[in-house]
């Protein structure tokens, strides 16, 4: 069995809230393509985080079917199994499926409920893809125990599996063990399973989640070109993008080739190109001078015609309100595809000057936030001094002014 596993795509993500990323995407794409003809794998895996918001804007999922669409008509043999991750929304990734069965293509979203172990079996066939070359059991991303339900999977294949095929499971979660160097968890917190809740009898494991590409077990193996291991293996693909500046690591696509159940799993790192790099600014230390910050931006947008930046600039620098107004202007004198990262790195930032530790939030909740002074209270030992009984007259005074004025425009 040979197939192609990458994930973490978050098709429409918009840098800085400033920079659209399609044409990174599509220069992933075509990588993608061209390692489809070359390899000519039975199938490609898509391991969660298709989007990067779980509401993506009409023109993103006209991108998302496009890609899809293109990589069918080019490789018709090739089956290809995307699944949701946590910053997909279920419904509407499920919603499609059967339309896009037509094509080869296994669209995942809603994950198996706990309540299917007491319906016996036949619930497990919507979650598995049997190939000529083997089995992929196609598991979404959900907030509840994934054990009993996997080795249910698992099982049922194994029943199947007369010929002794290749099992590989498909997650979007964090494993025990796992390198999460560049996650930003200022919104996403990480909780992580041991490998042994994932339970037994699977081959390789196609993660999404963490973006930095890894086999659980062995982080040293990253900067080799191909690895073998013995069944069992659990990996990260890694994301299709650097999807922050802190992820300063090479990004790969995973090509993996099982000889049979149970037998040797080679994997082999096919390093993606990225169209656009980030930076640090300066290479080394940190500026001490704003003039040197202005004149170091205008020879970086000289020397580039594409890239991200960001600052690192000592905390006794005095910047002037207008500060990032001007790095902008020199981007846009430039001519230049220069993208600016406005969050400044402050190495010798005081110990005190540091922020409170604030509560994490899972992507998902925070999206499914209705209610303004949920978030706040939840925040509420970052802002001490704020007064709640205030603050929820002043939201009520709001939502009854909005009331009255939607009743005079009917």
């Amino acid at each position: 069995m040979k197939f192609l596993h990458t994930a973490d795509l978050h098709l429409g993500q918009i840098m800085y809230q400033n920079y659209s990323r399609e044409d990174e995407h599509s220069h992933f794409f075509d990588q993608l393509k061209a390692w489809c003809r070359e390899h000519k794998p039975d199938a490609l895996l898509v391991s969660g985080d298709v989007f990067d918001i779980q509401q993506p804007g009409a023109e993103v999922k006209r991108r998302f079917n496009e890609f899809f669409v293109a990589l069918h008509r080019a490789f018709p043999q090739m089956s290809i199994v995307i699944t949701a991750g946590n910053h997909d929304s279920a419904s509407r990734i499920h919603a499609d499926n059967a339309v896009w069965s037509l094509g080869n293509i296994k669209v995942v979203g809603i994950p198996p409920s706990k309540h299917c172990l007491e319906e016996g079996d036949g619930w497990q066939d919507e979650y598995i893809v049997e190939l000529a070359s083997g089995y992929v059991i196609a598991l979404p991303f959900s907030v509840a125990p994934k054990g009993e339900i996997l080795q249910s999977l698992l099982n049922y294949v194994s029943a199947k599996n007369v010929d002794n095929k290749p099992v590989v499971v498909m997650e979007h979660l964090s494993v025990t063990g796992m390198d999460a160097t560049g996650h930003g968890t200022e919104i996403g917190h990480i909780e992580t399973v041991s490998a042994e809740e994932l339970g037994s009898g699977y081959d390789y494991m196609a993660l999404g989640h963490i973006h930095r590409p890894q086999t659980i077990g062995h982080l040293e193996d990253e900067h080799e070109e191909a690895s073998t291991y013995p069944a069992g293996v659990i990996r990260y693909s890694g994301s299709a993008l650097h999807v922050s500046c802190d992820e300063k690591y090479p990004h790969t696509v995973s090509l993996v080739e099982i000889d049979h159940h149970g037998g040797e799993v080679k994997v082999s790192r096919l390093r993606i190109d990225e169209k656009r790099h980030f930076y640090e600014l300066p290479k080394e230390g940190s500026f001490t001078d704003l003039g040197d910050i202005y004149e170091a931006v205008r020879n970086f947008a000289e020397e580039q015609e594409t890239a991200y930046f960001r600052l690192s600039i000592n905390y006794d620098v005095s910047i002037p309100s207008d500060f990032n107004q001007q790095i902008y202007n020199i981007i846009e004198a430039s001519g230049k595809d220069i993208r600016y990262n406005p969050k400044i790195i402050w190495p010798n930032k005081p110990a005190d000057m540091t922020e409170a530790e604030r509560p994490v939030f899972d992507v998902a909740d925070l999206q499914q936030m209705t209610d303004p002074m949920q978030f706040i209270e939840q925040t509420i030992g970052s802002y001490p001094d704020l007064d709640l009984d205030d603050l929820r007259a002043a939201f009520k005074e709001i939502e009854e002014e909005m009331k009255s004025l939607e009743t005079k425009t009917r």
